[in-house]
């Protein structure tokens, strides 16, 4: 079975499901960015919080991926940067649980938190980051024996505040001949790393994963030309368009998959898991139209709960469904 490591911030994220953009709109948080805050800040928006109820759940985008591809059986590992506290002690333990390798270096500073809002009436999920210890991921960290013995390096653009790290870990995955992936994360992300991003495209990255705004940040154009501009730069990209699919181009082969029913609660973790389930089929040779169908399957599961992590009775059903798929083109597996 292929192996993969991915690199992200290692964050605990706090899910709120607010009644209204109320709490947004008053800490200048636009609907569906990623924000980063300081420490004050965080703490202000955690007081407000309290008084409504929360989840803590072990995150960030890179390790919700790594956490979807150790379930469903490819070994997985995780490099990142916690604090000596409890959230990185949950952290940790969190992806010991699920079957992950943890690479958890130390930094000074406390763990990174994501507190993760989830507004009406579509689950729009809107992110303010205190990164913390995350923060202090550096591209010195990095150490090519972490990386070698994988196939596959995945890697979440959250990570571009520090682009020399990025450089450095593509750097290291080219040259141990790993196939390696991009998230683009999110649409403000893209939009402030447009000239670098478009640089580690073009000369290290295999697969790209960016949804519907991140796509037209990145090219500028919808998403069906979008993809086609994309898989110029890479070997495959995916647009995924929310209750529409997502579109998969690879050279001048094109691929428009349905998105599964779902009753949708909370959208967070689907575009994580959508990469889990993509990369898990492809690590397996499936053609990419089925690297579609088990990234869709799955991240219709999770967006039936709160946060990013599929409950046992939904992994079970998915996983029925996505052995069968995979078994009628190759019965070995």
């Amino acid at each position: 079975m292929k192996s993969i490591i991915g690199v992200g911030n290692a964050l605990t994220d706090i899910l709120a499901v607010l009644p209204n953009d109320n709490l947004l709109k008053k800490f200048h948080l636009p609907v569906g960015s990623m924000q980063l805050v300081d420490e004050e800040t965080g703490a202000k928006i955690w007081q407000m919080l309290k008084e409504q109820g929360v989840q803590y759940v072990a995150g960030g985008s890179a390790a919700n991926a790594i956490s979807g591809t150790s379930i469903f059986g490819m070994p997985s590992g995780f490099i990142g940067k916690v604090g000596d506290d409890e959230l990185g002690s949950l952290f940790k333990s969190s992806q010991e649980v699920n079957g992950i390798k943890p690479i958890l270096l130390k930094g000074k500073a406390a763990s990174g938190q994501a507190m993760v809002f989830i507004t009406p009436p579509s689950g729009e999920r809107t992110f303010a980051d205190y990164l913390g210890a995350a923060l202090e991921l550096s591209p010195e960290d990095l150490k090519p024996e972490y990386f070698r013995g994988y196939d596959y390096l995945h890697i979440e653009g959250y990570l571009v505040q520090n682009q020399d790290l990025i450089r450095r870990a593509v750097e290291i995955g080219k040259s141990l001949g790993m196939i390696i992936s991009l998230d683009l994360a999110s649409y403000n992300i893209v939009e402030s790393n447009n000239a670098f991003l478009h640089d580690v495209i073009s000369h290290y990255v295999d697969i790209v994963f960016a949804n519907e705004l991140e796509a037209q940040s990145f090219t500028k154009l919808k998403p069906e030309l979008a993809v086609r501009e994309i898989a110029k730069m890479c070997k495959i990209a995916v647009v995924k368009i929310g209750k529409d699919g997502s579109l998969i181009q690879s050279g001048s082969n094109f691929h428009r998959i349905e998105a599964r029913p779902a009753n949708i609660v909370d959208a967070t973790g689907a575009g994580d898991l959508y990469a889990a389930g993509f990369l898990y089929a492809h690590a397996n040779k499936m053609p990419l139209e089925v690297c579609g169908e088990v990234g869709s399957i799955i991240s219709a599961k999770v967006v039936e709960v709160v946060g990013p992590k599929v409950d046992v009775p939904r992994w079970k059903a998915a996983k029925q469904e996505i052995k069968a798929m995979m078994r009628a083109i190759d019965p070995s597996l």
